[in-house]
């Protein structure tokens, strides 16, 4: 083992599960939560910690904390993952739509930091995996591209207000993964023209997690094989 030692949010599956096999296969302890019990089976696996709950519960993601703290003693990363939001026509979105789309898309990373960041040391990390849309507004995800877009304004204001701890703050942009399935016209659009890896995703991660990346705080990291247009 490296010594060092990473939380991640919503991992039993897709980009956080491959980021957490990426990291330990690092060196690094894992602590991973998951809803659906995955993460316990994915931390067998991995000799790390799986605790069943939700980013959406304080309690859950205490759990996680003070178990990862119990076995390891510290902190080192913090990787914030979530799930899926409502979709349909911006002006069908109902209040309760908003409302939980905020849940899922915006507290589902701040909620964590609040909780994990006073445990992580100087030249600990934090790194929230959102989506291309955040920076490509997609009339296909329009809560994820609405309110992943003010994430990452506070995102950068979280940077700001860590970065004289020494502690970073960055995300990962994925475009198409193909731990969901895409028809090919999703992604033709992208350079690459094919979809992404989960694998691919998890290497940015552990890459914004690793001494590697010491100088890189408030920045983003598109991995979406060119899919995106902005500057």
């Amino acid at each position: 083992m490296t010594g060092r030692v990473a939380v991640l949010t919503a991992a039993g599956s897709g980009i956080g599960a491959a980021a957490a096999r990426e990291l330990a296969r690092q060196g690094w302890g894992v602590a991973i939560l998951s809803p659906s019990g995955k993460a316990e089976a994915l931390a067998a696996e991995l000799d790390g910690i799986g605790v069943t709950g939700s980013y959406e519960s304080a309690d859950d993601l205490a759990r996680l904390r003070d178990a990862a703290l119990a076995h390891w003693g510290r902190i080192d990363a913090l990787v914030c993952s979530a799930g899926h939001g409502p979709k349909g026509g911006m002006l069908d979105l109902s209040d309760a739509d908003w409302h939980r789309a905020f849940e899922v898309y915006f507290l589902s990373a701040l909620r964590p930091i609040r909780l994990i960041a006073p445990h992580l040391p100087p030249g600990g990390s934090i790194v929230a995996v959102t989506s291309y849309v955040a920076q490509e507004p997609s009339a296909l995800y329009p809560t994820s591209s609405a309110l992943r877009a003010g994430l990452h304004a506070a995102l950068k204001l979280v940077a700001d207000e860590l970065g004289p701890r020494g502690i970073r703050v960055n995300s990962v942009l994925p475009g198409f993964i193909d731990s969901i399935p895409q028809p090919p016209e999703r992604y033709a659009g992208a350079a690459l023209r094919r979809q992404g890896r989960a694998e691919e995703a998890a290497a940015a991660i552990a890459f914004l997690c690793s001494e590697a990346a010491s100088y890189v705080t408030g920045t983003t990291l598109r991995v979406d094989g060119g899919l995106s247009r902005l500057p």
